[in-house]
């Protein structure tokens, strides 16, 4: 996947919030620049879509994944196409290239692809980590133990995602590079904690537990979801390059000096026109057909072009991934979503359907 130097490098620390709507902020110069977008809606999108009655719920747990007004749980069906749209996706090779699910079966029944999330019980002992990028990491304590799933297996070399959810209070942890010792000896590269029932963003320039500095967990295709039909948010997805900057809500950028690469936040959406047919796409698949046009993929990490992450259950099936490697990325566009922003800080975004979505996305 990434390294610690691509991941880490070109940390935005000049980086100043997001404080005018639809800004472009570069990490590397610590200025803002104004973003062209088209005025007229997409003509792939014809209708509005509103956002569920209850928003979705964290698998598992009574809780929220996330405030239902979240802009990583409104849909931008109708959002104008951003006329930077051609070059990013000219950059992710999208004229050949197709989707990657990012997880499912690997041949060892007990270690399966994806990255693994895990309920704790309430009373789980919260322990002190020690972090390689203490300043932009939540130094309280995380319910961390040697039973927490690590990505890719104890032993792995990769990105080492810890995840932990409380259900009692609602508290997201996500851990980066993780690794677990005892005597208050237990590290990671970085480390960020989420109530799930906030719209609160990271501070600007602040990384989290992935290269753009938003969670992890609640941008998952996980099973449970997909399993019940229910997948209403946008799903995190990587790209190979990415510039040095980051557009809302993403809050930390890791690219490089190319403008013609997407910056960590982008968000894309699946042309309302494509399908697959019932017999080479299953309900399951249809379910994140369904997401990908409704709730788009938010660029969250560097990593290899078009790969989507999910889950690492045991339940996925060869063909519940399989099936999703016939969407071709070049049925996405890139969407301009910075008329939803109602706070630079915050995650919160009008609602398709409302007065105030009228007034500021029309």
């Amino acid at each position: 996947m990434l390294s610690s130097l691509l991941r880490r490098g070109g940390v935005p620390l000049e980086a100043v919030s997001l404080g005018v709507m639809g800004l472009l902020v570069s990490g590397s110069l610590g200025v803002a620049t104004t973003r062209s977008v088209s005025a007229a809606p997409p003509r792939d999108s014809p209708a509005v879509t509103t956002a569920s009655a209850t928003g979705p719920k964290f698998p598992g747990t009574s809780c929220p994944s996330f405030p239902v007004n979240n802009v990583l749980n409104t849909p931008i069906t109708v959002l104008p196409v951003n006329r930077n749209s051609a070059k990013w996706l000219a950059s992710m090779d999208s004229s050949t290239a197709y989707l990657h699910p990012d997880y499912g079966p690997s041949g060892d029944r007990n270690n399966p692809y994806g990255i693994p999330f895990h309920v704790v019980s309430p009373r789980q002992p919260l322990v002190h980590v020690g972090f390689e990028y203490a300043d932009q990491s939540n130094t309280g304590r995380y319910p961390f133990s040697s039973s927490t799933p690590i990505e890719g297996g104890r032993n792995s070399s990769g990105d080492r995602h810890a995840l932990m959810v409380n259900p009692s209070t609602c508290r997201l942890y996500e851990l980066w590079d993780a690794y677990y010792r005892p005597n208050r000896q237990s590290t990671a590269g970085s480390g960020a904690i989420w109530s799930l029932r906030s719209n609160a963003l990271r501070p600007a320039g602040w990384t989290s537990a992935d290269a753009a500095g938003l969670p992890i967990a609640p941008l998952l295709v996980q099973y449970a979801e997909v399993k019940a039909g229910t997948l209403d948010h946008a799903i995190r997805f990587t790209a190979d390059c990415t510039q040095r900057s980051y557009l809302w809500p993403a809050r930390h950028e890791a690219g490089q000096a190319n403008g013609d690469c997407p910056p960590m936040g982008a968000r894309f959406r699946l042309d309302a026109s494509f399908s697959l047919s019932a017999s080479k796409c299953s309900a399951m698949c249809q379910t994140v057909i369904r997401t990908m046009k409704t709730y788009g993929l938010v660029l969250a990490d560097n990593g290899s072009n078009w790969f989507f992450q999910g889950d690492a259950s045991t339940s996925w099936t060869y063909a519940e991934v399989d099936q999703l490697k016939a969407i071709p990325a070049s049925q996405f566009v890139a969407v301009d979503e910075s008329c939803l922003m109602v706070s630079p800080n915050s995650g919160e975004a009008y609602q398709p359907g409302t007065a105030a979505y009228r007034a500021h996305c029309h």
